[in-house]
C-alpha cells in the first residue's frame, strides 16, 4: 500500500509569544514493511534554529526554535510511504510459553533480549502494579505461547473497555483507565504495556497512523483521520510484533509507524515550552490518503 499522511498542529496565542521550542516526532520510521518515499516538514514562522537528530529509540526528531515575537505557530509534515503486510508466526506452534520468554529476557544472554529488556520495566507514564498483572494472568494460564495470551489480552481490552474520548487525558494512568473501563488508544496501549510487562515480557508503545474507511455510501472526509498508537510484544528467535488493543487487530500494512519507545511520553508528536503567549488554542488536522500505484 502507498499512502500519503499529512499532520497539521498549530497553535493560535492570544499574546504575543516571545519565544517556542519545539520537538516534533512526525517523520514515519523505516520498517522491514514501510519504506519512506518522502518527509516534508514546513514551520511557519521560520524557526531561527532547526535541526534533525535521532533519539535512543531511533526515532527521527525535528527541534526547532523561534526566537522573535509571534501570535501563531503551525507545524505539517506530509509524507509518502509504501508499506507490506508484515511477517509474523503463528500464534499457537511458532511461540513459546510466557514463562521461558520472560525467563529469557531476565538472564538476557542474547544481545536481542538484553535490548528488548529495557520494554519490561515500568516508565514514567505505565506503571507496573498487582491489579493490572492480575487482569493479564486470566489471558496467560500456565504454560500459554506468548503470542496466544497476547493477543487474547488484546481481545478482551477491545471487549470490556469502551472508547470514549471525553474519558482521559495524556496524564490518565493505567489504574484509572482499569477503573473506569473506557479512555482511547494511548490508554488502552498503555494499560496493555502494562499487563505484559507485569508478567515479565517485553512491551513498546508505538505511535503512528492508520487508515480508516468511511461507512457504506459515504465519502471519506478530508482531515477527519488522527494520530494513532499500539503496542508491540517482544518474541524471541523472532523480533517484535504489533497488536492493536483498540481495533482488536494484528497489525497490518494500513498502519503507518512513525516512533517507538517505552510509553506516550517518548512519542508525543509535538512537545515543547512557549515563553509568554497569553491562553492558547491547539488546531490537530491529521489526513490518511491511500495514493495509486504507477502501472509498470
Amino acid at each position: 500500500m502507498k499512502y500519503r499522511i499529512i499532520h497539521n498542529t498549530s497553535y493560535k496565542y492570544s499574546a504575543p509569544a516571545s519565544l517556542s521550542q519545539n520537538e516534533l516526532l512526525l517523520h514515519p520510521r523505516r520498517t522491514p514493511s514501510q519504506e519512506v518515499l518522502s518527509c516534508q516538514l514546513s514551520i511557519v514562522p521560520k524557526p531561527q534554529y532547526l535541526h534533525c537528530r535521532t533519539d535512543y529509540f531511533g526515532n527521527t526528531v525535528h527541534v526547532f526554535m523561534v526566537q522573535h515575537p509571534h501570535n501563531e505557530l503551525a507545524m505539517s509534515a506530509t509524507s509518502i510511504v509504501r508499506t507490506s503486510r508484515p511477517v509474523i508466526p503463528e500464534p499457537n506452534d511458532a511461540t513459546a510459553p510466557y514463562e521461558i520468554v520472560a525467563q529469557r529476557l531476565a538472564e538476557r544472554r542474547q544481545l536481542i533480549e538484553l535490548e528488548a529488556s529495557q520494554f519490561v520495566f515500568a516508565s514514567p507514564l505505565v506503571t507496573v502494579n498487582a491489579t493490572a498483572t492480575d487482569y493479564a494472568r486470566q489471558s496467560f494460564p500456565p504454560g500459554t505461547p506468548v503470542l496466544v495470551g497476547a493477543t487474547d489480552l488484546v481481545r478482551r481490552i477491545f471487549t470490556e473497555f469502551a472508547y470514549d474520548k471525553n474519558a482521559s487525558t495524556v496524564d490518565t494512568t493505567v489504574e484509572q483507565v482499569l477503573i473506569n473501563r473506557k479512555g482511547v488508544c494511548q490508554d488502552f496501549a498503555h494499560l496493555a504495556i502494562s499487563c505484559l510487562r507485569g508478567l515479565g515480557l517485553a512491551a513498546r508503545y508505538v505511535s503512528g497512523y492508520m487508515e480508516t474507511v468511511p461507512p457504506p455510501g459515504k465519502p471519506k472526509l478530508v482531515g477527519a483521520d488522527a494520530s494513532h498508537a499500539w503496542i508491540s510484544v517482544f518474541l524471541p528467535d523472532f523480533g517484535w510484533v504489533d497488536l492493536d488493543p483498540t481495533n482488536n487487530l494484528i497489525v497490518n500494512e494500513s498502519y503507518i509507524t512513525v516512533a517507538w519507545g517505552r510509553d506516550y511520553g517518548d512519542v508525543a508528536p509535538v512537545k515543547g515550552v512557549v515563553m509568554g503567549g497569553g491562553a492558547h488554542m491547539l488546531s490537530v488536522m491529521v489526513d490518511v490518503a491511500r495514493q495509486e500505484e504507477a502501472l509498470v
